[in-house]
């Protein structure tokens, strides 16, 4: 996301009660130097947004299939959102298709069954290039990510 989206974003829309919200960043290890790209980018929206960074919640886990139960223990700790970051890239095998659908529907099956948003940020990429480009290279998944996460949050409130 660049700059001039960002100002079109805060200029169109309003956080209510910022200083009140709690969101949980559960973020993937594995291909670490794209997830803490992502939850970094995720970061600096919450906090120009007027979250206070003592309520941003990161847990680690080791790789995105692991999302999937991490966000589904937050779902009753007094979180307003849970973001997913995490990264999945195109091997030799078939592993990449099985573990990016798991993710997904994971994710939207907490999203069935949970009264707060789980937003999804799994970079599914075909090589480290297209994940370097989506984690700040050319735009950040972790700013969109967290516009949407700040957007839920209104439309729950």
């Amino acid at each position: 996301m660049s700059t001039k989206q960002f100002d079109n974003f805060n200029k169109d829309f309003k956080v209510l009660n910022p200083d009140k919200i709690k969101i949980a960043c559960v973020v993937s290890e594995w291909h670490n130097e794209i997830t803490m790209k992502l939850f970094n980018g995720a970061k600096d929206i919450l906090t120009k947004n007027g979250i206070h960074e003592k309520n941003i919640s990161r847990i680690n886990v080791p790789g995105s299939f692991e999302l999937i139960f991490a966000c589904k223990n937050l779902i009753n700790k007094n979180f307003d959102a849970v973001i997913a970051i995490g990264c999945i890239i195109q091997g030799e095998t078939r592993h990449f298709e099985f573990v990016s659908s798991a993710v997904v529907n994971g994710i939207k099956d907490l999203n069935i069954i949970s009264d707060i948003p789980i937003i999804l940020c799994v970079s599914t990429d075909d090589n480290i290039n297209q994940s370097i480009d989506r984690s700040g290279n050319k735009f950040n998944k972790g700013m969109d990510s967290a516009i949407a996460a700040l957007k839920m949050i209104t439309l729950n409130q």
